[in-house]
This record gives structure tokens, sequence and C-alpha cells, in this order.
């Protein structure tokens, strides 16, 4: 088999000259290749990364700190039920099973979830995720020295995914807190836990990205995403840096396979420790709220709210009687600052916010109409509740007589007038609305308009009738871009761009 040999320095090919041809060049030769080497070498850029590390002292110091995680739940019966009586008994259970045999009931699964976790203190509190232990009814902690304890679930917090454990033991080897707000993409971190039962499994990598949103449930979690292979089991174990501090929480994988495929995501360290505190002083996790429904910036809402770029949160709506409601905040506004901290995309408000204890006044810096402008709010404690989705289920009420209709040929959509009852069904207050009808217009269908929402707004100008809706359009031009407010009605409100233009 051939093989191919390269050089490892540059991969040049080294040619072999007769001794003679190098005895003394002459004064206007070509200059040697060692010469050229030697040349291309002291030219080069200076090394950024230089060796490899080695975390080997990192875990032999940290590895006693991490324990391995096993939360059962025991099946339970959950009811029985009786069969007929014997005269109402088919003919086959009575013969096989005699009279009075009652069916047994159905029963919940029982089974066991194994997990990682991490000593925060050598009075036995242990963190790890919330689902690790979720809906367990006995949970043991193993320390690395083999020595098993029974766990109590001082408290925990889905949103968050972090769990507080305390275990009745002393001068146990505690893991340093590190500071996750200093984490940098390309700086080497390091997992330990039990991927698939195998205790103190090490694996390592560089962070990836700082303050990845998930949305849903954990929107309040900027994450930190990694590299480091993380696989099932090693939920709830520590993510390291090269200090041997923890500044995560290794939570989840991207996966399309549901294995490993090189994004992982850990939850802020400074985060999960102010969960643990307050799970370990009131049993729950309180968050600070604001009251608004916020959306992304793109180029066209930028273009139709006359804003500089792309950054901050556009508010969609404004909860009535919450805190931004009673700081002044309006549809229409973009927030891009908080405390002094930025706002570049609508998902970095809710962990800024979140992370915030109710009562906590806080200064936002927003742009109102292109306009910078600064209100302060004070923060009420969150609630799931958000805003009540209207009932659809009849949406063709209204005053006597067919609603006054009319088609924006600029915009590509026909709206119609809302009566009471239908206004009444939304959750719409009075002379507040009109209803989209049909959309024709290109713009309009990719900005997502369809039959049945309903424009709240035009800009930051309320409209409540056809006539009001008309008013507004009458000074728009050809490839303006128009902001409509739009609602669903089922509830959901957000503003949608639509490049004006006939079709």
């Amino acid at each position: 088999m051939s093989q191919n040999v390269r050089n490892p320095l540059f991969g040049l090919v080294l040619l072999t000259l007769p001794l003679a041809a190098c005895a003394k060049p002459a004064a206007d030769a070509a200059p040697s290749s060692a010469a050229v080497t030697s040349a291309i070498a002291q030219s080069s850029a200076p090394q950024i990364v230089t060796g490899l590390p080695d975390f080997t002292q990192l875990v032999e110091t940290v590895g006693p700190g991490v324990v391995n995680i096993e939360a059962k739940t025991t099946p339970k019966k959950v009811s029985r039920q009786q069969m007929p009586d014997d005269e109402e008994m088919p003919e086959f259970f009575r013969r096989f099973f005699g009279p009075g045999f009652q069916m047994p009931g159905p029963q919940s699964r029982g089974g066991t979830s194994a997990g990682s976790g991490f000593i925060i203190s050598p009075d036995g509190y242990v963190l790890t995720n919330q689902h690790v232990v979720d809906g367990a009814d006995t949970v043991t902690v193993k320390l690395s020295d083999q020595r098993e304890f029974k766990a109590k679930v001082v408290g925990g917090d889905a949103q968050y995914d972090v769990a507080l454990l305390k275990i009745e033991a002393s001068g146990l080897p505690s893991i340093r807190i590190g500071d996750s707000n200093r984490l940098k993409p390309g700086q080497w971190v390091v997992a330990i836990g039990s991927p698939f039962g195998m205790d103190h499994s090490v694996t390592a990598g560089i962070v990836s990205g700082i303050g990845r949103n998930q949305g849903g449930d954990q929107r309040y979690v900027p994450f930190i995403q990694t590299d480091v292979a993380i696989n099932p089991g090693n939920s709830g174990g520590p993510l390291l840096n090269t200090s041997g501090e923890v500044v995560g929480i290794n939570s989840q994988i991207f996966s399309r396979s549901g294995g490993y495929m090189g994004i992982s995501f850990a939850i802020p360290i400074d985060l999960a420790m102010s969960a643990a505190e307050q799970l370990k002083k009131t049993g729950k996790v309180e968050r600070g709220q604001l009251g608004v429904l916020v959306g992304v910036v793109d180029a066209d809402t930028a273009k139709g709210f006359n804003l500089p770029d792309t950054r901050g949160a556009l508010v969609n709506d404004v909860v009535e009687g919450s805190a931004g409601e009673k700081a002044g905040l309006q549809r229409g506004d973009v927030i891009r600052l908080v405390n002094g901290t930025a706002v570049n995309a609508s998902s970095d408000l809710p962990p800024i916010i979140g992370a915030m204890a109710p009562g906590t006044k806080v200064r936002l810096g927003i742009l109102r109409d292109g306009k910078p402008k600064e209100i302060t709010a004070t923060l009420t404690a969150l609630t799931e509740d958000g805003l009540a989705a209207a009932n659809d289920d009849d949406m063709e009420g209204g005053s006597p007589g067919a609603p006054a209709t009319a088609t924006s040929d600029i915009l590509g959509i026909t709206v119609a007038d809302l009566g009471a009852d239908a206004r009444k069904q939304l959750g719409l207050k009075a002379g507040e609305g009109v209803r989209i009808t049909g959309v024709d217009g290109e713009s309009a269908l990719e900005a997502g308009l369809q039959p049945g929402l309903i424009v709240l707004q035009v800009g930051r100008a309320p409209v409540g009738s056809v006539a009001a809706f008309n008013q507004q359009l009458r000074a728009v031009k050809d490839g303006d871009v128009v902001m409509l407010l739009v609602r669903a009605p089922r509830g959901g409100t957000r503003f949608a761009a639509v490049t004006a233009g006939k079709d």
C-alpha cells in the first residue's frame, strides 16, 4: 500500500541537493530553502492558542464533590373496577372467575431514573435538575466514596429546572461556586457526571455561546451552550471552568436523533444559586414580572417604527394593571435597556426581568416613535395567567345589519366592523378593533395575516372602525412599511409589518 509522506513543518517537500551545490552560494544566488523556512517562521503571527489542557488535577480536586442521584417512583394502584352483578356478568366470566370477581384497576407506572448532582455546602446541600427528581418517592445520593444517603427534596422549580436536596452528613467535599457572568465563547469547560450510569465520567469542550433562550416554560433561563458531550445521566451535574469552579448545571441537549450532536445546554450557576437560596428559605422561587408581551424587531419593523436598527424587544401588548402599564409602557415601544443592561433581542428580556425579585425598581431605556425615553417600573410577582384568551366559538355577532367593510388595495387586505356582541366574545373594549375578512396581498400573507385576526392599531394609532382604519392609511405610499397590531381570536397580540404596494 502506497503512503504519502509530508513533513510536519508547513507540509513542505524537502529536496536533497548534491553536496557541491551547497558549498558556497554566489552573491546573487537565490536564498536556500532553510533561509526561506526561517523567514516564514519569523513572519508568522504569534500563536494565540498554546498547548492542550490537562484536566487530571481538576478532576482529582473537584470529582469528590460530584454525586450520582437515583430517583425511584413506586407504582400506585389508582382504582379498582368491580365487575357487574352476577345477573349482569357475562356467562364466560361467571363460569371462569366465579361471582363477585373484581377487575384490577389501572396502575401508575413506577421506575427508576438516574442523574447527577453536586455538593454545594459541607453540611449536605446538593444541587441537581428538577426533572431528575420530579415525582420521585425516594431519592438516593451516592458519593464518590460509595456512601449512600437518602435525600430530602427541599424544593424544586420547573422553569429553572433546578432542585435542592439535603442529605444528613457533614464535612462533605463541596464544589466552589464560580461566576457564570464571566464566561466567554471559546473558553474551556469540563463536565463530570454519570451518563448511562457510568459514575464520574469526564468530558470537556468549549463554551459555544451564552444567553441562549429556549422559549416555552424555560424562557427565563439564559442557557450556556457548549459542545461538551452530555448524555442521559449527565443531567444535574456540574459544568466547570478550568479553575475547578462550577459555572453551570448541565441540563439538556439539542438532538435530532436522540443522541449527542455537539450542542449541550447548561443553566448558569448564578441563576441556579439564586433559586437554591429561595428554595432553602421559602420552598419556592419568585420572579419579577413587567407585564408586557414582546416580539422580535426585524428589518421591516425597524423601518415601520423608524428605528435605527433591529436591537431590542418590541412591546406587542401591555397587561392591564401590570407594572408595565403603571410605568407608562405602550404598544409599539421598543425596550433596549434594563438598568443599563442591553436588550439586543426580545428573548433577552424575560431572563433579565425574571431574575429580579418582585418589588424591584428598574430603569427601562426605550424607543418610542424612534426617540429615546427612560421610564421606571416596579416589578410585580410573576404569574402564569397572562392575557385571557377570547372565546372564538361564535364570531358572527354584531349590530343589526351587515357590518361595514373596506378593502385596502395598498395593503391587500379587507376589514370589517365589529359589533358589540363580537367585541364581548373577543374580550375587546367598546370601539376597539376591526376584523380582517380577506387577505390577498403578498406582503400581508408573508406577514402572517389571515381572516379572523383583529386589527387593533395602525402604527401607534388605535382603530375601532373601518372609517378609522381607512383614515390611518390615507397618507401611505407604495413602499412604506405599515405596522398593524393584530390579535388572534383566542388571544395573543403582535405587530405585523406589511409593505404597501399594489400587487
